[in-house]
Parts: structure tokens; sequence; C-alpha cells
């Protein structure tokens, strides 16, 4: 997928806080508005999760689908979508850097629906996506963090 919305946010906890949150999948029910369930149902040599099942509710769209995870860097999360009924591709990563005494979080998301959407609607959607995503993991981590 070439193009991909980006997006950046400062978190006041450390990096491991950070990912610590992000990597734990089943628990994006508690925090995030549209996961409303997850399901862990692969993991590599080292404990990560490599493919996760969800299912979502985001009002107009509901899907059930598998992304499928890697750790190619030290605080870099990465996936790419398996399966899906409503979607043709869900891309992305996050990257946790330290800044100061917290992170920084980048956040690239590519998606493509299987109903048609004009380009611009499409990178509406998914910087919709990041925005809400990056304010559920700022608060979830920092009210863990406190």
């Amino acid at each position: 997928m070439s193009e991909r919305t980006k997006s950046s946010i400062d978190i006041a906890a450390p990096p491991e806080a950070v990912l610590g949150v992000i990597t734990d999948f089943e628990a994006y029910p508690e925090w995030t508005g549209e996961v409303k369930q997850a399901r862990i149902d692969e993991r590599d040599d080292a404990g990560r999760a490599t493919r996760v099942w969800f299912r979502m509710d985001a009002g107009a769209l509901r899907d059930e689908h598998t992304l499928a995870y890697e750790y190619p860097a030290e605080g870099e999360v990465r996936w790419t979508l398996v399966t899906s009924n409503m979607m043709r591709a869900l891309d992305g990563s996050y990257v946790v850097e330290p800044a100061g005494a917290g992170s920084h979080v980048t956040y690239q998301l590519a998606v493509d629906v299987k109903l048609p959407m004009v380009g611009l609607l499409k990178r509406k959607v998914e910087k919709l996506i990041i925005d809400r995503a990056l304010s559920g993991l700022k608060k979830r981590v920092e009210a863990i963090a406190e």
C-alpha cells in the first residue's frame, strides 16, 4: 500500500508502557470504542501476538477481521490484514520513540474497503481512525502510568 495516512502524539509515559498497551490486544475493548472483542490466535517464540482476531462496530462499519503482527525493530509494531468481511486492506504501524521523560508515537494506516470509496473520503476515514486511536492510547497509557 503506497498511500498511508500518518499522525503523531506525545504521551507522558516511557516507551515500554506505551508498547505494553499497544500490544495488549485483548484489552482493546476496554479503551477503544470500536473494538468490541479481540482474541489472540497465534504468538511467536517471544510470546508476542502474531495473529489477532477483532470484532469491531464503528456504526456504519461493522466487521470481523484478523491482523498479522510483526515487530521489525525495538519500539515498532506493524500489521497487515489477513481476512475481513468489509476490507481489502488494513495495514499500519506504530513507532514509539523516547521523547524527554515520555514517548513520541507515530501511527501510520492504509485502509481499503470492499465498497467503492473516493480516495479523499478514504483518507478522512484513515485520519479519523488514527486520531481516535492515538487519543485513546494516550488516555489509557497516562491513566495506567499515574
